[in-house]
């Protein structure tokens, strides 16, 4: 990452024009007088009456339930100490951004001018009505453990002290994972924590929580460790965590021995000598910012069995708070819980240490440099910016608070994780659409993966096997396989076949040599073809030892579907087999058809195409509104090209009576409602979802053009009218994608089997 300036951050908040980094959208439409009077004078009577009755309905008809109040009196900004209220706002509203961006929660941002923590309380005590959950921020110690108590006694809505808690939270999933891979247990560990602070107190109680013996933690503030009978810089909260007095006195006495060091104090107080001193296997967490307590190049030039973690995104193992409070509060306010609790936090915790054990998202590595991240010593901590995050620790959080009885709604945690998803926007409802659907086959349905050495094959063949989607076959060399099983660090043991040594190889090319003998092959050639993955994954198919099939991450697209037409043929009633990509633009999905298989379709290949996007659409739950996509509108331009454009629209109205059809049309005129309605209202079809390309050439560049400049998400390419559930993936897809093709895969297998 390339280093900030001081103008970079200040052009940052200042950009167009527009200073700071939140506003107020409105989530109703504000178009008409009936709109107005709706959202203000009178309807907005109605509510408000509803809530006098019972302030339970300020959650269904009001923003409460998903808006937090960011709190602060910027008394101890991030590593800038006492800077004022007023100064501490572009942090509060960093933290209402973050806020929105990773768990779609609406935030105001409130700094309290006041250093008086009774004051702090009451002004937030009044204002709590407003909010589902308060979130304080940069409040100094002790008086942020007062006013988080206080609070946390006087509301009924979640208070959460993030300075405490969040660090805490994180570095304790990290810990775990830091003992796990150098074999050793909390209980047998001692702890040396730089810095008596917020976070220092709460991070120390978590592990305790996790096993940590209270005894074996030891604190260092700024007159040395923390330890009975000391008289001077002492505090109730210190107190808890005093050890028996040994006659430590300093950092550097407290660190001979350690097994762990957490830093939540300044830059540079570990020297390299105290990392040498340390025990077999340190773990050392830096966490101050922006400078380490020692930069881990230092660290891991003293010892080179270190593990190191630090609060920064230049280094392996960030400690990042973004890991905890935007899930944290999505899953309390989800279930109305009254508090946060202990138990909550532990969930939280726990579900990013057994996240950090599962495979990457290639989503993630892209935006991480490209380079593998798996569990171990450099990764013991999930990235901030992985989107699974959310999918963990929110459900954790809110299935905790349901079994503690601090939620006032109950909810179905797997329905839940579900309206997470689609939080993420429309391509994960697609996602999720074709993923439940395949599991309903109770993963039974057998997918074989040609290019079965790939690495991600590999990792797609696993999560398809771990979700209950289907149960995969690596067409490879198992050796191979096993041993990129093993570097990935999955747990995995799939079904493996490799041509060369299959048994039944002679059986598969006496079949193919049957099906291809009058096309010019021998039966001398049959055994031969018959190791290519492309036709023997077909012919797995074919002899009933898988029920779909996948290839074409390192394949060109011809080599896939050629061998498996030849094998398969088409659909029976289909004369052609097209392909078709779910574009997905904003929370609209349309069917883009023939981007993939038919170069110059005639009018009657194109009404065929038509018809077999409109099933297509049907199975995803979608009411086709077929478009015939031309440069002329309804007869504007007379051509040749536009003609048979014409003609293929008639053909699918004499076919499909019951599809609705019309064309040719623009391609604005297909998707602008008001185009049609003012221009041409005769049309049955307005707002067209499933849109038919004239050409492969122009159905190829609207995607693509769509795809990139149009930053639309691409799904496909799905074959239609195959003989068999044969599907392809693309060169440079990456797992997510290799999954959902493989989804599509088991769904048309179990269709076909209904059907």
């Amino acid at each position: 990452m390339a280093k900030l300036t001081r103008e970079d951050a200040l052009e940052y908040h200042r950009l167009k024009g527009k200073p700071g980094k939140v506003a107020i959208v409105p989530t109703k439409p504000m178009d008409t007088q009936r709109d107005l009077s709706l959202a203000y004078s009178p309807g907005v009577a109605e509510p408000v009456l509803e809530i006098e009755k019972d302030p339970a309905n300020a959650y269904e008809y009001t923003s409460k339930g998903n808006l937090v109040a960011v709190v602060s009196n910027g008394t101890a900004i991030l590593g800038l100490g006492d800077r004022g209220a007023l100064a501490s706002k572009p942090v509060m509203e960093g933290k209402g951004v973050l806020f929105k961006k990773f768990a779609d929660i609406d935030v105001f941002d409130i700094e309290v001018n006041s250093h008086d923590p009774d004051e702090i309380i009451k002004v937030v005590a009044a204002i709590s009505p407003t909010f589902g959950g308060i979130n304080l921020e940069d409040i100094k110690a002790p008086e942020c453990f007062y006013i988080e108590e206080e609070l946390k006694k006087m509301l009924d809505i979640p208070v959460f002290h993030d300075d405490q808690h969040g660090t805490a939270i994180i570095s304790a999933a990290a810990l775990a994972n830091a003992l796990e891979i150098v074999g050793k247990r909390h209980e047998d560990i001692r702890i040396v924590i730089s810095g008596a602070g917020a976070s220092a107190i709460s991070c120390a109680e978590l592990a305790i929580r996790w096993g940590v013996k209270r005894e074996n933690i030891m604190l260092v503030d700024t007159k040395g460790v923390v330890y009975k009978g000391r008289k001077e810089g002492m505090n109730q909260y210190k107190e808890r965590l005093a050890v028996e007095d040994k006659g430590h006195r300093t950092l550097a006495d407290a660190m001979r021995g350690a097994d762990v060091f957490y830093g939540l104090s300044v830059a540079n107080v570990l020297t390299p000598e105290m990392v040498k001193s340390m025990a077999d296997d340190p773990i050392i967490f830096a966490m101050a910012n922006p400078d380490p307590e020692i930069k881990p190049e230092l660290a891991k030039e003293a010892r080179k069995d270190v593990i190191i973690a630090t609060g920064r995104s230049d280094y392996a193992n960030q400690v990042n708070n973004v890991l905890g409070f935007p899930f944290i509060f999505r899953g309390a306010l989800d279930v109305r819980a009254k508090q946060i609790n202990e138990e909550m936090k532990f969930a939280a915790s726990k579900a990013l240490a057994a996240l950090a054990k599962e495979d990457v998202p290639d989503s993630v590595i892209r935006a991480y440099g490209g380079a593998p991240i798996k569990f171990g010593r450099d990764y013991i901590i999930p990235k901030p910016l992985d989107p699974r995050v959310l999918l963990w620790e929110a459900p954790a959080v809110a299935e905790t608070a349901m079994k503690t009885g601090v939620a006032r709604k109950m909810i179905d945690i797997d329905e839940y994780r579900e309206q997470l998803a689609f939080r993420q926007g429309k391509g994960e409802q697609v996602r999720y659409f074709f993923q439940n659907k395949a599991r309903t086959s109770g993963g039974k349905k057998r997918v074989a993966f040609a290019e079965g050495e790939e690495t991600k094959i590999i990792r797609a063949a696993y999560q398809v096997k771990e979700d209950g989607i289907a149960t995969p076959i690596l067409i490879g060399r198992e050796e191979v396989i096993q041993e990129h099983i093993q570097a990935l660090g999955l747990a995995f043991k799939p079904e493996t076949i490799d041509p060369r040594k299959f048994a039944h190889l002679e059986a598969y090319a006496k079949a193919y040599y049957e099906l291809r003998q009058r096309k010019g092959v021998t039966a001398a050639d049959a055994l031969k073809k018959v190791r290519d993955p492309n036709i023997f994954g077909s012919m797995m198919v074919k002899m009933g030892d898988a029920d779909a099939f996948v290839s074409g991450l390192t394949y060109d697209y011809p080599d896939v579907i050629r061998p498996s037409l030849q094998i398969h043929h088409t659909a029976k009633g289909a004369r052609r087999a097209a392909g078709v990509y779910i574009m997905i633009v904003e929370d609209r999905v349309y069917l883009f058809t023939d981007a993939t298989v038919n170069i110059d379709p005639s009018a009657e290949d194109l009404a065929e195409i038509a018809c077999l996007a409109a099933d297509f659409a049907k199975r995803l739950e979608l009411d086709p509104r077929i478009a015939f996509l031309s440069f002329s509108n309804f007869g504007s331009t007379p051509h040749p090209l536009s003609d048979k454009v014409r003609r293929a629209v008639e053909l699918t109205k004499a076919r499909r009576p019951d599809l609705k059809v019309d064309g040719e049309m623009q391609a604005d005129t297909a998707v602008v409602a008001d185009i049609i309605e003012n221009r041409y209202p005769f049309s049955e079809v307005k707002d067209a979802n499933v849109l038919v390309f004239p050409s492969l050439e122009s159905a190829n560049i609207a995607y693509k053009l769509l795809a990139r400049l149009g930053k639309a998400k691409a799904i496909g390419p799905i074959l239609l009218g195959m003989g068999a559930p044969v599907h392809v993936v693309q060169t440079g897809d990456d797992v997510n994608d290799i999954v959902q093709i493989a989804s599509v895969a088991v769904m048309d297998a179990m269709s076909r089997e209904e059907n």
